[in-house]
């Protein structure tokens, strides 16, 4: 089943608000089931988006060591809710290192799920207006061809919708930093033949 958007969701299927959030990872690190179960209906979906990009052969197994690594630590965890998901992220993301570097020497697959994003926000990010101008088959064949540490902080800012400081606080970068390496990848997809000019700022 694709996932919704918030404006496709209505009454008690709404995505929680950040104070939500707060509620629930507080009864989470309180033992509480109903707590966990909120944070991850909130996060898995973006959770296999960013996955899918390191190519692992199966996103779900590593989004599920992510997650018995979440239960695991949750009790020591000390943090507000965007505290948890900048945690869960830099956790997803070494899990799927790990799992790379079992695998066979083979090229990193991107094939992240880009058109999931049509609608999730009202207005359009730069990122949003590039990956909205191309097909699915265009935008992983464009993926393909960014340098992976590129491609990695495009996955953090888009698919996983994270702001620029938690994706440099993840990858261990500035937020300066960050910004151009967007910004440059941003500029390779505009300049995809099958895309119309898009203005990158």
């Amino acid at each position: 089943m694709p996932d919704q958007t918030p404006t496709q969701r209505s009454g008690a299927e709404q995505a929680p608000v950040e104070e939500d959030l707060d509620a629930a990872l507080r009864a989470a690190r309180a033992g509480e089931e109903g707590g966990f179960l909120v944070l991850w209906r909130t996060h898995q979906p973006m959770l296999l988006r960013f996955l899918r990009v390191y190519g692992a052969d199966g996103p779900e197994d590593v989004a599920g060591d992510t997650w018995l690594q979440v239960v695991r630590d949750l009790p020591r965890f000390e943090g507000d809710a965007d505290g948890f998901r900048r945690w869960l992220f830099t956790i997803a993301r070494h899990r799927a290192i790990d799992a790379g570097r079992s695998r066979a020497r083979r090229p990193v697959a991107l094939v992240g799920d880009v058109t999931s994003l049509d609608g999730a926000r009202s207005a359009a990010s730069a990122e949003e207006q590039v990956m909205d101008r191309m097909s699915t088959d265009d935008a992983l064949a464009a993926l393909r061809n960014l340098p992976p540490a590129q491609a990695e902080l495009v996955a953090l800012r888009v698919l996983a919708d994270l702001d620029v400081a938690t994706v440099a606080g993840i990858v261990g970068m500035s937020p300066g930093a960050v910004r151009v390496a967007v910004h440059r990848a941003l500029r390779t997809l505009s300049n995809q033949p099958s895309l119309t000019a898009v203005e990158v700022t």
